[in-house]
Order: structure tokens, then C-alpha cells, then sequence
């Protein structure tokens, strides 16, 4: 696998990012916006799970959900974030470190609007990340949003919306042979962005 070189390493990385997506989508990788999404409570215990990158600008990396999911509660109360993108097949990934804001509303309201129909339904049946009796009463309230809403559009819950991470740090790293791997750590400053190698 060839290796990051100076050559090759944008000087702005959300231009290097954005590169290696496209490698990793036009490699076949099936959800190359897969990524694993940490956070911490306010005594920095930390959680993780697996989420999709839902928008990318140079502000930062957006995804969506419950507000007052685990993850909405840890970053209320701790606005930090890390992430971590893996695209195996290309021996890549990249992490990506900085804190977090809630998208504006309207940002919130467009994307809500593509989504499809049933999850959009689903958004306001589920009380995501507390303790459910059962799967019909997840259902039963699913239906319930299904009559209320039928034969019009679905609002957007006030429950519901986007974070944006600003990243901070941005780290690439790429695999090579006798474990040597690349490493290039892009630190934002108030001079922009700087760049460091790491050892692997």
C-alpha cells in the first residue's frame, strides 16, 4: 500500500479527507461513512458506538440524533468528541478530536426532511436509549406517530437534530508493511492548521 508523503498530504485536511472518502467509496467499501462516534459524561467516562457521517464542511463533521439519547446527554454535559474512521480494505483510518456543537435548527429541519418516511416515524417513536417494556410498545408507539401524522408531513421532533464536531486534531493513518505505518497529525492553531509525523 503506497504511504503518505509530503507530496501527497493536502496541507488543509478536510481536503485530505475528503480524498480518501472518495478512494474509500470508489473502492467499493459498503457505508464508508461509517464511524465510530466516543464521548464521555462529566466525569469523563466514556461511551462509543457506531454512527454515520451525515455532513462534512470546513466547519466539521455532522451526524444526527436524539438530544436526549446517552450520546445527547454525555455532550450536554461534556461538549467533546472524538472519531474514528476505518476503511480496512484500503489499511486507512482516520481519527478526528475536537469539541462539539448542537447544527442549527433549520440545518437540522432540511436534513430531516430527506430522510425516508419510516425514519422519520421512527425518530419520534423511539425514547432512544432508555428502557423499553417490550418490542410491541416500540411498535405500538410507531403506529401511533403513523396515524398522527398520516396524510401529511412529518415535523421534525424538537427532541431531534445534529451535532457538529470542529475538529481540533485530525489524524491520518495508513498502513504499511513491518508494522511502520504513516501517521500525519494535523493540529489546528491560530495560524491554521500544522502538520506533524508520528512514529506508528
Amino acid at each position: 500500500m503506497k504511504g503518505i508523503s509530503p507530496l501527497t498530504a493536502a496541507e488543509d485536511p478536510i481536503a485530505m479527507f475528503r480524498a480518501w472518502f472518495d478512494d474509500a467509496r470508489d473502492a467499493g467499501i459498503f457505508l464508508p461513512e461509517r464511524v465510530a462516534i466516543a464521548t464521555a459524561d462529566r466525569d469523563g467516562v466514556p461511551s462509543v458506538r457506531m454512527m454515520l457521517l451525515k455532513g462534512l464542511d470546513e466547519r466539521g463533521f455532522v451526524f444526527y440524533t436524539n438530544y436526549e439519547s446517552r450520546k445527547g446527554v454525555e455532550l450536554d454535559q461534556n461538549p467533546r468528541a472524538a472519531l474514528c474512521f476505518h476503511w480496512p480494505v484500503l489499511e486507512r483510518q482516520v481519527r478526528v478530536e475536537g469539541p462539539v456543537e448542537r447544527i442549527t435548527q433549520e440545518e437540522s429541519e432540511a436534513y430531516f426532511q430527506t430522510r425516508p418516511r419510516g425514519s422519520q416515524l421512527g425518530a419520534w417513536a423511539s425514547d432512544q436509549s432508555r428502557g423499553l417494556a417490550d418490542r410491541e410498545a416500540l411498535e405500538r408507539r410507531f403506529r401511533e406517530h403513523e396515524d398522527k401524522f398520516h396524510g401529511g408531513d412529518v415535523p421534525l421532533p424538537p427532541f431531534w437534530g445534529g451535532y457538529r464536531v470542529r475538529p481540533e486534531r485530525i489524524e491520518f493513518w495508513q498502513g504499511r508493511a513491518n508494522r511502520l505505518h504513516d501517521r500525519l497529525m494535523y493540529t489546528r492553531s491560530s495560524e491554521g492548521w500544522e502538520i506533524c509525523r508520528l512514529n506508528p
